[in-house]
C-alpha cells in the first residue's frame, strides 16, 4: 500500500528532501535515457544527487561520474573477455563505493552484462535496485529472467511485450514507454534536417549507419560500402550520407571507405543519427536502438548486423526470437528486411536496398506511425515516478 500512498495528485509537487541516486550507464543511448531520467527526478526533487558512471549529457546535469562511460562500451561476448579484468575492477570499486555510501536507490541503465552483476551485489547489500531497459531475455535466454529477479527490485521496460513477459514470471516490471517516441515528432521534417546538415534538397539521399562502436564498424562498414557500390551503379543519381558518432568512428570509416571503394562519394556527418535519418529518404543501418529510431522517424530501412565468428556462433545457439531488429520484434513480423551475420553481405543487402528504393513504402510508414503511438507515454516521467514509488517517495501522478 505504501506505493499507492506515495503518489500525489498535485501537478506542481516539489520536495526539498535530499535524495541520493546511484546510476550507471554504458553507452550514448544510456546517457540520453539518464539525462531524461535525471531531469524528471529533479523536477520533483531539485536537491537530488546522482553518482556512478554517466555520459556527457548526464554530467552536464551534475551527475558525478566515478569512471568514464567508455570503460563499459564493449560489444560482443568475445570482445568483452579481453576487457574483463578492467571491467571486474570497475565493478568492485563501484560496489565498495556504494556499500560505503549507500544511495536511496540504484538505477542501472542498459549495459546488462555489467549492471545486473553490480545490481545483484548492491541488492544483497540492502540497496534497492532498478534496471532501466529490459535486457533482451525474450530474445536470448528466457531463464535469465530469474537472475534479473534476484538482482533487481524493479525493471523498467520500453515495450509492451516485455512487460507481458515479466508478468508471466511474476517479476516486478513497469512499462514506461520509450523516450525516443516522446522526443521524435510524429511527422519529422526532412527539409529542415537537410538544411541543418547542408544536404542538397533535390537529391535522393540514402543514409548509411554502420554502427556507433569500433567493433561494430570494423565488421559492418565494408559490406555496407560494397552494397553502396552496387546501388550507385543501378541508381547513379543517389547520394550517400553517413552518421558518425565521433572523430574516432569518422577516421575508422574513412580508412575502410578508402581501401574498399575510394571512387564513391560519402558525405560524412559527425552528428546524431536522428538528423541524418530525418534528412534521408531511406536508410541502411546496423541493428540496435537506431532501428527503432528509424521507425519513429518514418524512414524505410534495411538492417544489417555482424559480430565476430565465435560470438556469432554463440548468438545463434542462444537466440530464440525470429528477429533482431526492434521494429520487427514490436510488429511480431518482418516489416523491414534484416540481414544478420553471414547474410550481412552485399549479395543479400543489395537486393533488399534495391527493393526498398524502388517500392512504394507508404503502407510501411503508416505501420510505423501506428507503432509510434503504442510506445509514446512520457517515459522520463513514468520512469522517475516508478523509481520514486519503489522507495516510497511522494511523486506527481502522471
Amino acid at each position: 500500500m505504501a506505493q499507492q500512498e506515495a503518489a500525489t495528485n498535485s501537478s506542481d509537487f516539489v520536495s526539498n528532501e535530499p535524495l541520493r541516486v546511484g546510476i550507471v550507464v554504458g553507452e550514448l543511448s544510456g546517457d540520453t535515457l539518464g539525462e531524461g531520467f535525471i531531469k524528471a527526478v529533479k523536477s520533483q526533487y531539485p536537491n537530488a544527487e546522482f553518482v556512478g558512471i554517466g555520459g556527457p549529457k548526464m554530467k552536464a546535469l551534475g551527475c558525478e561520474s566515478l569512471f568514464e562511460m567508455e570503460e563499459l562500451a564493449v560489444m560482443g561476448l568475445v570482445e568483452v573477455l579481453g576487457r574483463l579484468p578492467r571491467l571486474l575492477k570497475v565493478k568492485a570499486e563501484l560496489v565498495k563505493y556504494f556499500t560505503q555510501n549507500p544511495p536511496d536507490v540504484f538505477v542501472g541503465i542498459d549495459a546488462p552484462d555489467f549492471n545486473l552483476r553490480l545490481e545483484l551485489d548492491l541488492k544483497n547489500a540492502g540497496i534497492k535496485t532498478v534496471h532501466y531497459v529490459s535486457p533482451s531475455v525474450w530474445a536470448w535466454r528466457p531463464k535469465r529472467i530469474f537472475k534479473i529477479d534476484k538482482a533487481t527490485d524493479l525493471v523498467l521496460a520500453f515495450l509492451p511485450f516485455e512487460k507481458a513477459f515479466y508478468d508471466k514470471y511474476n517479476v516486478a516490471c513497469e512499462f514506461v514507454g520509450h523516450t525516443l517516441a516522446d522526443t521524435i515528432p510524429l511527422e519529422p521534417n526532412k527539409k529542415e534536417a537537410r538544411e541543418l546538415l547542408g544536404l542538397d534538397q533535390d537529391k535522393p539521399w540514402l543514409a548509411v549507419l554502420p554502427g556507433s562502436r569500433g567493433g561494430e564498424m570494423s565488421l559492418i562498414a565494408q559490406p555496407f560500402i560494397e552494397t553502396c557500390q552496387r546501388i550507385k551503379q543501378k541508381y547513379p543519381d543517389i547520394n550517400f550520407v553517413v552518421a558518425l558518432v565521433n572523430e574516432q568512428r569518422k577516421k575508422q570509416f574513412t580508412e575502410i571507405w578508402q581501401s574498399t571503394a575510394p571512387e564513391l562519394e560519402f558525405t560524412l556527418v559527425e552528428d546524431t543519427a536522428t538528423n541524418v535519418i530525418t534528412a534521408a529518404d531511406s536508410v541502411l543501418l546496423a541493428s540496435g536502438t537506431v532501428a527503432l529510431e528509424c521507425m519513429l522517424l518514418k524512414r524505410p530501412m534495411v538492417v544489417g548486423y555482424k559480430v565476430n565468428k565465435l560470438t556469432g556462433y554463440i548468438v545463434k545457439k542462444l537466440s530464440i526470437t525470429e528477429f533482431v531488429s526492434l521494429p520487427n520484434i514490436l510488429a511480431g513480423e518482418e516489416i523491414v528486411k534484416e540481414h544478420i551475420l553471414e547474410e550481412c553481405h552485399p549479395d543479400f543487402l543489395f537486393p533488399s536496398v534495391d527493393k526498398m528504393l524502388s517500392a512504394d513504402n507508404s503502407a510501411l510508414i503508416e505501420r510505423f506511425t501506428e507503432m509510434h503511438h503504442w510506445i509514446r507515454k512520457d517515459a522520463d516521467k513514468q520512469a522517475a515516478n516508478a523509481v520514486l514509488k519503489l522507495i516510497d517517495r511522494p511523486c506527481v501522478e502522471s
